[in-house]
């Protein structure tokens, strides 16, 4: 039996984490190592000046064994697959992610990163998200379809699957896109609210912005108009 590694940036305790790891079953043995809290927006940096601190943990799909990990997601793969499994897994999944890992977005991804890492180490790898954990009716329907379907495909020197689902209804999804390409265009319109300390320190808060327009045949034009987004990412070094 194939040995599948999962792991994630929203933490071990995520709902998208765990209905990765159910669907997985399907496929292979699943093992967990997910970050102990909160990674998102850690891309593929790791640890190197500090210990990793891992505990086996209870995990709530029956037959994972699953761990916490103190490091980024991209740790996670990396101590899974080169210390924590018994031998080296033929599968790594990363998500499912709370929010869409599309355009500019992967540059900052922790569970992109989680994926990247996994294939540096030549283990056929994937990321999954979607645009809304409150709507999953998308993913529930697709999720294993498209897993299969990944799982059969072959991928190139460090390259990963992207899958991204809209946050819609069920009949209201479109279906499935796939050969997506990453979109460059203008995805974020961020800015700071600035505050200014009696000390004279300066304070600065992220206020979120986003510009839903794309380009035919993106990842984001395509979870704009509600499909379900499937695409290869290629690292820089490929």
């Amino acid at each position: 039996m194939r040995r599948i590694l999962i792991s994630n940036d929203d933490g071990i305790d995520s709902e998208g984490l765990k209905k990765l790891a159910e669907t997985a079953k399907e496929f292979g043995e699943v093992w967990v190592v997910a970050p102990n809290g909160q990674r998102s927006a850690t891309s593929h940096s790791f640890n190197y000046l500090e210990p990793l601190i891992v505990r086996e943990v209870d995990f709530s799909v029956e037959g994972v064994r699953a761990f916490s990990c103190s490091g980024t997601p991209a740790d996670c793969m990396r101590v899974g697959i080169l210390k924590i499994l018994p031998e080296k897994p033929e599968l790594a999944f990363a998500g499912i992610n709370n929010g869409p890992n599309i355009s500019w977005d992967i540059q900052y991804s922790g569970t992109v990163g989680a994926a990247m890492e996994s294939r540096f180490l030549g283990v056929h790898s994937m990321a999954f998200s979607q645009k809304s954990e409150l709507m999953d009716e998308v993913t529930n329907r697709y999720l294993r379809e498209i897993m299969k379907k990944c799982i059969e495909k072959p991928l190139g020197q460090n390259e990963i699957w992207n899958v991204n689902f809209p946050a819609c209804r069920l009949e209201e999804c479109k279906g499935v896109l796939w050969d997506r390409t990453v979109s460059i265009d203008n995805f974020y319109v961020d800015d700071y609210d600035e505050k200014v300390l009696e000390d004279g320190t300066r304070e600065y808060k992220m206020v979120v912005g986003r510009n839903w327009e794309a380009s035919e045949g993106t990842d984001l034009k395509a979870i704009m108009e509600n499909y379900v987004s499937v695409g290869v990412v290629k690292n820089l070094q490929s």
